[in-house]
């Protein structure tokens, strides 16, 4: 089996669009979350929303270029060319064939499809985009990355709602492990903050309705929390063999070693409230990776803020964990940018390489009165210093999909 590594990384958030950007202002405890201002919001409940700001497409792509894609293409393709640059491929040097792409999307285009259903609506079917099809749909993402860098290996897009940043690298990890790629560029996108998805998840009464505090409203385990906070973005990793990488003198940011997932079997939205989905990944997780449960120095945790998510993580972790789990440092990175959805895996699997090769633990910001069933460390408001070597990351999707990565210290 080929132990596999990180060699690239590359995001788009609310807290900027670059991985420096990101991770700084995550250990500083900001907040990403801000009022609506790219459509009316008059008659929504919720107001605000983790929205990607500074991001000019047309500048990155060219103008021509840039209206060929949705915006959840938009956010890959650039995180993608973030990761590529930073792991110093040279593709001229990529056997091709063994180069692959595993990025997925929950929503997808949605954005496009709206804007052509009211072109259709307005002007007549004769006006509607030819290439709508082809923007809306998830794949398009991971299509346009192959097409971009020329892989013709695998090419996956995984839809496995929240959970599909995870499910991507997991999957990729397995592919290399096995022997059947050298290179995968793996993550999630997702651009999905619209008129009707807030209108949806605001009438399921799932978002926060604090819209006169946005930096505020996103708090996992705090008893004031009333729902999570829509975000946007893409998160995207280089994933190479370490044979691979070796023999090309890569810079080498940490290794995956687990890959979990299970499914609650339960509900079309709501998680097991006993944790059930969520125990059995972790713990398969670590299995894989051949470690135990008190071997694991931090967890970044899925935590949307919302009241049975929160309350059904800790049970999970309290059940792998036991008395362990109290020891274990719990972060959330969505109480700062809101939920990425199908991009919130590769967010918070970048997080976690960070974590590990800084020693430093974002904070779960928002934290003012605990839950008392969510009574773990879930470092509160201030980022903590740390000596890390084994990390996992938990993601967990409507219809009860879950996955989780073990992500470790690279040692030769």
């Amino acid at each position: 089996m080929e132990r596999v590594v990180i060699t690239g990384m590359g995001v788009i958030s609310p807290l900027g669009n670059d991985v420096d950007t990101y991770w700084n202002r995550l250990i500083k405890g900001e907040s990403g979350v801000t009022l609506i201002d790219t459509f009316d919001t008059t008659r929504h409940k919720a107001k605000i929303a983790g929205l990607v700001r500074g991001f000019d497409a047309d500048a990155i792509f060219g103008r021509k270029e840039a209206r060929r894609m949705d915006r959840f293409c938009h956010f890959a393709l650039a995180a993608a060319e973030q990761a590529m640059e930073d792991s110093g491929l040279v593709l001229e040097k990529v056997d091709r064939e063994r180069m692959g792409v595993y990025v997925g999307s929950g929503i997808g285009g949605l954005g496009t499809l709206l804007e052509q259903d009211a072109i259709l609506r307005e002007r007549g079917p004769e006006r509607v985009s030819p290439l709508l099809v082809p923007m809306m749909i998830s794949n398009m993402a991971a299509a346009m990355i192959s097409i971009r860098y020329g892989s013709q290996g695998p090419t996956l897009s995984p839809v496995t709602a929240c959970s599909i940043g995870n499910t991507a690298i997991g999957e990729a990890f397995r592919l290399i492990a096995m022997g059947g790629a050298d290179v995968i560029i793996a993550g999630g996108s997702e651009a999905a903050i619209n008129e009707i998805s807030l209108a949806s998840f605001g009438n399921a009464t799932a978002l926060s309705t604090r819209n006169e505090d946005p930096a505020g409203a996103s708090r996992p385990y705090d008893s004031g929390r009333d729902g999570f906070v829509i975000g946007e973005g893409a998160g995207i990793l280089v994933l190479e063999s370490l044979s691979h990488a070796l023999r090309r003198d890569a810079q080498i940011y940490g290794e995956v070693t687990g890959y979990g997932a299970s499914s609650d079997a339960y509900h079309m939205v709501a998680t097991h409230p006993e944790g059930i989905g969520p125990y059995l990944a972790m713990k398969s997780a670590l299995r894989e990776a051949g470690i135990q449960p008190d071997e694991v120095d931090v967890i970044h945790a899925h935590a949307t803020s919302t009241e049975l998510g929160d309350r059904s993580e800790t049970l999970a972790i309290k059940k792998l964990f036991g008395e362990s789990a109290y020891k274990i440092p719990v972060t959330a990175n969505k109480s700062m940018i809101g939920h990425m959805l199908g991009a919130a895996g590769g967010g918070q699997a970048i997080s976690l390489v960070k974590s590990l090769n800084d020693g430093i633990i974002p904070p779960t910001i928002n934290q003012e009165e605990r839950d008392d069933i969510c009574d773990l460390d879930y470092v509160p408001n201030v980022a903590r210093k740390a000596k890390l070597n084994i990390g996992i990351s938990n993601s967990f999707g409507f219809g009860g999909h879950n996955a989780v990565i073990v992500l470790q210290s690279y040692k030769n």
